[in-house]
């Protein structure tokens, strides 16, 4: 089993670490031929970050005896903070064992004030998943969306989420094909909505057969789901990073009315 890479956009690799890192401290890596997939999953959701190798790394080798896939348990705190002292540095990760115990070496190389070459070493801990651990590592079952819509701005979405934790501990989110979107919370005494419009639908999806034999849409019908305050904010205060080369993939768990 060998892994080894250089790091291309160590900054960019630090606000990934940084984004699922508000939602778990413990993640897996999924190191694949031609994706890196990071992966965390909570009671309170998860995410799912899939980077192309050629957008963060350069001279890229991964091999294993499980079709060269190798997945890993890492720390975030851990990782983020050996690439918070690599920013404009040659950066080399590779996989390694001391005394027995795996970890994820990386290699720091800069010039000192003088003028000379250094070489900084870091070991950050990790535990190598075995095969059939990593076959569990999916994504969650999910129905067929019933309206897709792109987001306002996700910074004005959390102040009025904070703003509605102090209300009550469930928030609903409502949705249809007219570009509307709105969150609510009520109470006994109060209820509080807030609501945009001309947001966009995009059309995902249409190329499947079973999608032009539905009946025609009620673009005014409103769909609605219930989530945790606290779920929706941790999606919200996490931070993306938009230029990483890659998809970020968010999951909230729904609420049941009963």
């Amino acid at each position: 089993m060998r892994f080894r890479t250089g790091i291309v956009n160590v900054v960019t690799f630090r606000r990934i670490i940084q984004t699922v890192g508000k939602i778990q401290k413990k993640v897996v890596m999924r190191l694949g031929q031609s994706e890196v997939r990071i992966i965390c999953n909570s009671d309170e959701g998860g995410v799912q970050v899939t980077i192309r190798v050629l957008a963060l790394f350069e001279d890229y080798r991964v091999e294993s005896k499980s079709g060269n896939d190798i997945a890993l348990l890492l720390d975030t705190d851990a990782l983020e903070q050996v690439l918070h002292s690599a920013p404009g540095n040659e950066v080399v990760m590779k996989l390694a064992k001391k005394n027995d115990v795996c970890v994820l070496n990386f290699q720091i190389f800069g010039n000192s004030r003088m003028g000379r070459r250094l070489t900084v070493s870091h070991d950050v801990r990790t535990e190598v998943l075995r095969p059939g651990e990593l076959e569990r590592l999916k994504e969650p079952m999910c129905p067929e969306p019933d309206v897709h819509t792109l987001l306002p701005p996700l910074g004005k979405m959390r102040t009025i989420a904070e703003k509605l934790r102090g209300i009550t501990d469930i928030v609903a989110v409502h949705a249809n094909h007219s570009g509307q979107f709105s969150f609510s919370a009520a109470t006994e005494s109060i209820k509080v909505e807030v609501e945009w419009e001309n947001l966009t639908n995009p059309v995902i999806g249409a190329s499947h057969p079973e999608v032009d034999e539905r009946a025609p849409v009620d673009k005014q019908r409103m769909f609605a789901v219930l989530l945790r305050t606290r779920s929706l904010l941790k999606f919200l205060n996490a931070h993306t990073a938009a230029d990483s080369g890659g998809v970020l993939t968010f999951y909230l768990p729904a609420v049941l009315d009963d």
